[in-house]
């Protein structure tokens, strides 16, 4: 399953919810932490827990609930009552017990469904390895706002005062076998500033990014969707694989290019990435020539 775009909706607008699946986001959220008002929260969750029920959603997408500490169960009580999303965002996450709080409310609600864990905290950054490592948490997601704020560091166009925790997130993402997925980019108008910034994001390692916008999803899910010329060298890459393996060579050519272990770890990851976003992929033998 791709997670490249994870757009949020809040989740007190009836008609934002039925028509979020046209977006074209892997991941919906159905948000009822800032998305929406204090005093639209009971709103909210009769909102989403009418959506959950609604037989017409069906989307193809994931779809998930971002609760609200300290009121996760009350969240929880209304919206499981229209039905169990895919996935729950749990926002401020500081330990590997905030989890734990919330994976026992839903365990005695019989819904036993991943984590997303919203790293948006200096805690929060420090103990990214144990919260990813929670068996549990299906990916991290970096919060860069809200972090900037816990810190007292001003946000930049260039981003240096959060390199320290995606660094640390996709890092901590990557040792557990999760998925990261990158911080929101808020200026709306500003397509070619997400673009460049999302780029970077799929150099870093990140699957995917958070989105509050329908119009950044196909600028978001282009981003983290192999190129064609990308995808036909991680096939070459490991359709010579399987010939050298076969002829008990552990390095071997393509396109005149030595490859080893660790080009072929990131042919297979551009194929994951590839089928993910719905990509047809073909890696059978072939070879380029022996080494």
């Amino acid at each position: 399953m791709a997670r490249r775009s994870v757009m949020f909706t809040p989740g007190d607008d009836p008609e934002m919810l039925r028509t979020a699946p046209e977006s074209g986001a892997d991941t919906l959220v159905f948000d009822l932490e800032d998305g929406v008002a204090p005093d639209r929260k009971a709103d909210a969750r009769a909102t989403v827990r009418d959506a959950l029920a609604d037989p017409d959603l069906d989307p193809a997408a994931e779809v998930c609930v971002r609760v609200t500490p300290p009121t996760t169960d009350d969240d929880l009580r209304t919206v499981l009552a229209g039905g169990t999303p895919d996935a729950v965002v749990l926002p401020m996450v500081d330990d590997r017990g905030d989890v734990e709080t919330l994976v026992g409310l839903l365990r005695e609600r019989d819904a036993a469904v991943p984590v997303l864990a919203l790293v948006e905290t200096a805690r929060g950054v420090a103990n990214a390895h144990e919260i990813a490592a929670h068996p549990r948490v299906d990916a991290l997601l970096l919060g860069a706002e809200d972090l900037a704020a816990d810190v007292g560091a001003t946000r930049t166009d260039g981003e240096h005062e959060v390199a320290y925790a995606r660094g640390r997130v996709v890092t901590a993402a990557a040792a557990a076998d999760i998925d990261a997925v990158d911080a929101v980019y808020t200026d709306l108008e500003n397509t070619e500033g997400l673009r460049e910034t999302t780029r970077r994001a799929a150099e870093m390692g990140y699957d995917g990014r958070m989105v509050v916008h329908p119009a950044q999803v196909p600028v978001v899910n282009a981003a983290f969707t192999p190129d064609p010329d990308r995808v036909e060298w991680a096939e070459r890459v490991l359709a010579a694989r399987t010939a050298a393996e076969r002829e008990g060579r552990g390095v071997f050519r393509v396109d005149d290019q030595m490859i080893d272990a660790p080009l072929v770890a990131q042919a297979e990851r551009i194929v994951e990435r590839a089928r993910a976003a719905g990509t047809e992929v073909d890696v059978g033998e072939g070879a380029d020539g022996p080494a």
